[in-house]
């Protein structure tokens, strides 16, 4: 660690010296890299995390996209049949076109929640490792300012 002293048999010579801030600097360098490495895999985790949430948003509201698109189709057809023969085919209170618009409309707007969803937990962090470049910001400055 950075706080433990380390004492050799040259504590007083300047290479004694020059050891042990190179001993230090490089357990410094260690630690950021393994804070680093940590960083990294709680970014790709929460990525991973949001990502899936998005596609599965996307791929629900594109479902529900193709199912108004075949709602559009069975309404046209609805409405171009002859006054009057509308029902003598179909017994349903519903016609076909209001079914596929109502599953339709279902998938695309759950489709729509969950691509929000997956939006807002891409924007509630930054996949890049900026605590560790504070700090390492911070220890060259450190460095550069106790000459």
């Amino acid at each position: 660690m950075a706080n433990e002293v380390h004492a050799s048999p040259e504590t007083g010579s300047a290479t004694g010296l020059l050891r042990g801030i190179i001993s230090d600097i490089g357990d410094l360098i260690r630690q950021e890299i393994r804070f680093a490495r940590t960083e990294i895999r709680t970014d790709l985790r929460k990525t991973r995390e949001a990502a899936t949430v998005l596609a599965l948003g996307v791929g629900t509201a594109v479902l529900g996209v193709l199912l108004l698109s075949v709602m559009l189709v069975f309404l046209l057809h609805w409405l171009t049949l002859p006054v009057g023969e509308a029902n003598h085919y179909d017994p349903a209170s519903v016609p076909m076109w209001g079914c596929f618009g109502i599953i339709g409309g279902l998938f695309l707007l759950t489709g729509a929640a969950l691509a929000w969803l997956g939006y807002k937990k891409f924007e509630s962090f930054n996949p890049l490792p900026d605590e560790t470049a504070n700090t390492v910001k911070e220890n060259v400055e450190w460095i550069v300012n106790s000459k």
